[in-house]
């Protein structure tokens, strides 16, 4: 079986956790701090490691000051932890629609379900790529929002020679099994604003104020203060080790995404029914491959025809205006989204994966589509 998506690990990997094992300290400590540093490095701005991509949202979406009476501009075309980042402060996640090419938020769109409780923007970096990330913030700064961005599809893609994180407001991160880098669990917040990273710094940590310093320490806090809402969301010393090893071979693994990207567009760029993502694979690093089908007649007995010869593909994603929980009846048509989500399939993308491997996958999904068609 090719699997669509896989961690990939070596010994280094192994032998960083071994050691946090042997030295018995495993909660947040100066492997965390060391991983944060290297992410300072890697981003050229500050980075707070947390326990997931959704938790690096939701303290975002905290420390900007989101509440019950707020709205944020969020695509609806993105996994439910966007939403659920945003609604989990009590704030209103607004679904708007995508630009069809990049499947990225359309802020003109976005524009038209502004209103005075919009607080917030997200912009969903979709299978690595930042759209029209100018035009987000320029409509962001006329109407004086603060842009949240997840990040977590974009770990190393570059936007104008600078690295997502390394520009804007704030970037959140995924550094989940599958993400462009793992630390098997974990998430980071990116931003040059200093009270946001302290107000981070003390929430991940159930709002215990300055503990995070005593942690790196070795220490604890005994006779502390809390002024705000806190949660349990630090990262491990367990996961900051896998983290480490990984950004060191994050070269290699960035190329290797790349090359495959690339011959996925080599091999598909024949078959008119595929339209592949437009991207330029020498700036952007693809955590997902998506293809759309055209005329796609039947997509789950297309799925299960890949599955049958040793191919897992997915669906990125459902939208989330179709959820239950989010569902609005006086929501303005999302046009674009519903239109494409139907046709969207993602194809394996792994480091562990060859080029004769997206062959096989190319050449079974085209013969399939054929005769469907």
């Amino acid at each position: 079986m090719i699997r669509l998506s896989k961690s990939s690990l070596t010994g280094s990997e192994k032998s960083a956790v071994i050691d946090v094992l042997d030295r018995e300290f495993l909660g947040t400590g100066q492997d965390v701090l060391q991983f944060e540093a290297s992410l300072a490095d890697f981003f050229g701005r500050p980075a707070v490691c947390v326990v997931n991509g959704t938790a690096a949202l939701h303290l975002a979406c905290q420390a900007v000051g989101l509440t019950g009476k707020d709205e944020v501009l969020v695509p609806s075309l993105t996994y439910v932890a966007s939403f659920q980042a945003i609604s989990a402060t009590g704030a209103k996640p607004v679904p708007c629609d995508v630009d069809p090419k990049s499947l990225t938020l359309n802020w003109r769109d976005a524009e038209k379900r502004l209103t005075n409780k919009t607080k917030a923007i997200m912009p969903v970096h979709y299978a690595g790529g930042v759209g029209d990330i100018e035009g987000v913030y320029s409509f962001a700064k006329q109407n004086e929002l603060r842009v949240i961005e997840d990040a977590a599809h974009a770990f190393g893609s570059e936007h104008d020679g600078v690295c997502v994180g390394g520009f804007g407001d704030i970037a959140c991160f995924s550094f989940d099994g599958i993400k462009n880098i793992t630390s098997g669990e974990g998430g980071c917040i990116v931003t040059q604003d200093e009270l946001i990273i302290e107000k981070v710094c003390d929430a991940r940590l159930l709002g215990v104020e300055h503990d995070t310093n005593r942690r790196y320490a070795g220490e604890r806090s005994w006779d502390f203060d809390v002024s705000a809402q806190g949660w349990r969301y630090h990262m491990s010393n367990i996961m900051a080790a896998i983290g480490l090893e990984q950004l060191k071979r994050f070269s290699e693994i960035k190329q290797k995404r790349q090359q495959l990207a690339r011959r996925y567009d080599q091999m598909l760029a024949d078959n008119v029914a595929i339209i592949p993502m437009d991207h330029d694979y020498t700036s952007i690093v693809p955590h997902i491959y998506v293809v759309r089908v055209t005329e796609l007649v039947d997509r789950d007995a297309l799925r299960r025809a890949m599955c049958d010869v040793g191919v897992q593909t997915g669906v990125h994603y459902k939208p989330n205006h179709l959820l239950s929980f989010y569902k609005n009846e006086n929501l303005l048509p999302l046009t674009v989204t519903e239109s494409i989500f139907p046709t969207l399939i993602t194809l394996p993308l792994h480091f562990d994966m060859s080029e004769e491997d997206v062959d096989f996958v190319c050449k079974q999904l085209c013969s399939f589509i054929n005769n469907q068609l």
